[in-house]
């Protein structure tokens, strides 16, 4: 197109034909010519064609010649052949002269033009001056200056008018070629974009067509209500939906709405249209099938030039994997896994605004604690299976005892907390209430529970705290709970307490000395009395440690506060390791002081039960040199209630060490004779509660007989603790003088008082003599 619409470019093909042209005709019209010249003998003519086809043949020959130089070169031939015509020939040849312009205008513009008109005047001039040309005017001289100036001029004039012409022709269809060249490159340029723009919307139709994201396009119709018919949908919107573009197409994409659309988003959509705003909404549709999923639509409306919205288009994608995983995240986060309750965390939120409610007047509520009781012996028993399964089904029975608007949550382990709303506005009638409530769901856990076909028995120890009270927050709410509960097993279980200030201030009573009693073990506050035991002679056979607690005011705690505490917090472990070490070094100054008696020292269930316990003895030993089988560890039938076979293979390793056992407060626990001949005991110790009433009360005069008749039978020491009396120790001695233990012989004491008093101590004592010795026994 560049070619076509340049002028250069058709002055070159004009200049082409045209010199192919002038040399066929030339040729053919030149050699007859030539031949009559040659006959008239006019050579000089012959020569000067010769010469100019042989010019012009070299210019048609040689096309790599700069085009300018050639047009100059075929000019020039024009112009001698013109010029020699005029001199051999005469005035008609002025026409070759007159051609000479002419071409020039066509060839190469009106400047090369003028001044080839120029030449050519000029040339006219001094031929008809100098009489070289026969060129005259009727009445006129030839070949005088004013002749040949009017020739000149008329050739002038004439040849101007054809020059001027024939050039301006040419310059306008320079600019129109120019202006059809600029026409025909916006034409080209309108097309590249139209296919620039073409190909770009193949591309992005084809990849909206074949997007994971739906699209789906509706033309706007208006009015209020009106449906808006879906004229797009791409593929990912037929592969989720199940609909085909035929099937949706002139439809409403109300078609995709189901029942659990919520009406809601729909409203905020329609509000969004109405005012012509974008809007992205997360809804759930509902497949040609009938399968509900979610998708995150973004709606945009879109205008014409002039503004008005004419099309929307929503891109949706498919988020429903994602409303599952936030859904089980949820759950995860508020929901306990075992049970689907409500975890400790919702709890807290609904407490809170259960309470922030009741502040605000709409009545009483009530917090319930709940724990099953015993319920690690069947998860330990049974295994985990069996323990969730329970749990599991009580939950069950919690949720059906309660109404829609109350709450079940589990917080942990055999744990759960029940919210009841609004009890009324009166506190008797609401108390009233939950109670009812506390004693079905009392009723509900005691029913036996069937798992795997298996029948396991429970209950639970409730507590019971009602809301709202001046100042209260959740966490005092949930403690009031506890603390209620923690009451009702205490009480005996298998019941409901409600919760009374003073519970609370036992609790702190007990926190605070747990926190004293850590501060006490660490600041050496602790020591071991021992207690004298003899046999029925009064001879002494042995020593009880006993822990005592003097604070840094000189107060004294008594164990049997401190003692429960200490099991409760676990402090009772390292207390316990602490002892047998004290018992180990008491032992080496007794001996070295002359008085190598066995001591007993008091073994807790949790110190037993310690995984490391007999390495831990094993290494005190080895630690201090104490014989094993001078220490007699004392354990009490509460250590027989759990995990019995690991228990007894436990005492088996002690006794190989040398360590001897003892059954503490034997009578008052779970005795079982098959379990006593299994494990390897040396005593058992009557408890002070049966010694207290003998011998005048018949029923403990018999147990006590009994458990002595027993003990020997199995070969097994007997200590009676709490003898304080002398008709108590002649009752003992007279039915199978067993160990005594009491104040009747000594009150527990430091060990230096020990030593100092076992020096004093006769060496047989007969027992109607022990009141004369009493002053003598009493600690130093």
């Amino acid at each position: 197109m560049d070619k076509l619409d340049n002028i250069a470019h058709w002055r070159g093909q004009i200049f082409s034909s045209l010199l192919t042209i002038v040399l066929a005709l030339g040729t053919l019209t030149a050699i007859p010519s030539m031949i009559q010249l040659a006959t008239e003998g006019l050579w000089p003519v012959v020569v000067m064609d010769v010469v100019a086809l042989t010019w012009l043949s070299a210019l048609w020959w040689f096309k790599k010649i700069p085009y300018t130089i050639r047009v100059l070169n075929f000019l020039a031939i024009i112009y001698v052949i013109g010029v020699g015509l005029m001199m051999t020939v005469g005035p008609v040849s002025q026409i070759y002269l007159f051609s000479v312009p002419l071409l020039a205008a066509t060839l190469l513009g009106m400047r090369s033009a003028m001044l080839c008109l120029g030449v050519s005047a000029l040339t006219i001039f001094v031929l008809s001056y100098a009489g070289l040309a026969k060129m005259h005017m009727a009445g006129m001289p030839e070949n005088g200056l004013l002749p040949s100036l009017m020739i000149t001029l008329n050739y002038l004039f004439i040849g101007a008018i054809i020059t001027a012409s024939c050039s301006i022709l040419l310059q306008r269809l320079e600019r129109s070629l120019e202006d059809l060249r600029m026409f025909a490159r916006s034409l080209q340029r309108g097309k590249d974009e139209l296919h620039t723009l073409n190909a770009e919307l193949r591309l992005t139709a084809a990849a909206v067509a074949r997007l994971n994201d739906m699209v789906v396009i509706a033309k706007v119709v208006k009015g209020g209500g009106a449906e808006q018919p879906i004229i797009f949908v791409n593929e990912a919107f037929e592969r989720r939906t199940g609909y085909q573009r035929a099937e949706v197409i002139g439809n409403s994409w109300r078609m995709l709405r189901g029942a659990d659309t919520d009406p809601a988003v729909i409203e905020r959509i329609g509000a969004a249209v109405a005012r012509t705003e974008p809007v992205t909404a997360e809804l759930m549709y509902y497949t040609k099938s009938g399968a509900p999923y979610w998708v995150e639509m973004e709606l945009v409306p879109f205008a014409d030039e002039g503004g008005n919205n004419t099309h929307w288009v929503a891109v949706g994608r498919d988020i429903t994997e994602r409303k599952k995983s936030e859904g089980h995240i949820h759950r995860l986060a508020f929901f306990d896994v075992l049970t689907g309750l409500p975890n400790r965390r919702l709890l807290m939120e609904r407490l809170d605004q259960l309470l922030a409610s009741a502040q605000a007047g709409a009545g009483f509520g009530a917090v319930m604690f709940i724990d099953l009781d015993h319920f690690k012996y069947i998860n330990d028993a049974r295994g985990h299976a069996v323990g969730d399964a329970l749990l599991r089904n009580a939950a069950e029975r919690l949720s059906r005892l309660v109404r829609k608007g109350d709450t079940v949550a589990r917080i942990g382990g055999d744990e759960f907390v029940v919210l009841l709303a609004h009890l009324g506005h009166d506190k008797a009638g609401a108390s009233e209430s939950a109670l009812v409530v506390a004693e079905k769901i009392r009723h509900a856990i005691t029913e036996c529970f069937q798992i795997d076909g298996q029948s396991y028995n429970s209950s639970a120890s409730i507590g019971v705290t009602l809301l709202p009270k001046a100042g209260q927050t959740v966490h005092d709410l949930l403690r009031e709970a506890d603390t209620a509960m923690y009451r009702a097993k205490a009480e005996g279980r298998n019941g409901f307490v409600f919760f009374e200030a003073t519970m609370q201030a036992e609790v702190e009573r007990r926190l605070t000395m747990e926190r004293d009693l850590a501060d006490a073990f660490d600041n050496g506050e602790l020591a071991m009395h021992l207690q004298l035991q003899v046999d029925s002679r009064g001879v002494p056979v042995g020593a009880e440690l006993l822990m005592r607690w003097r604070t840094a005011d000189g107060a004294i705690v008594s164990p049997d506060l401190f003692i429960p505490v200490a099991e409760e917090s676990g402090l009772i472990v390292p207390l316990g390791q602490w002892a047998m070490r004290q018992a180990c070094h008491c032992w080496q100054k007794l001996s070295r002081a002359g008085h190598a008696l066995p001591l007993s020292v008091n073994v807790s269930p949790s110190q037993f039960r310690q995984p490391d316990f007999v390495a831990q003895v094993r290494e005190i030993l080895a630690d201090t040199g104490t014989p094993a089988d001078q220490l007699i560890f004392e354990v009490t039938e509460g250590l027989l209630i759990e995990k019995l076979d690991e228990t007894i293979a436990r005492m088996h390793e002690l006794a190989a060490l040398g360590i001897r056992l003892s059954i503490d407060d034997f009578g008052t626990g779970y005795s079982s004779l098959s379990y006593l001949k299994r494990m390897p005991l040396y005593e058992l110790k009557i408890d002070r509660s049966f010694i207290r009433d003998t011998p005048g009360d018949a029923n403990g005069t018999a147990i006590v007989q009994s458990i002595i008749a027993m003990a020997g039978h199995l070969g097994l020491r007997v200590v009676a603790e709490g003898v304080e009396t002398r008709a108590q120790a002649e009752f003992l001695a007279a039915n199978g003088a067993p160990g005594m233990q009491g104040y009747l012989f000594a009150r527990p004491m430091p060990l230096p008082n020990l030593i100092a008093l076992l020096h004093a101590y006769p060496a047989t004592l007969a027992l109607q003599d022990l009141q004369d010795l009493r002053p003598v026994l009493e600690p130093v």
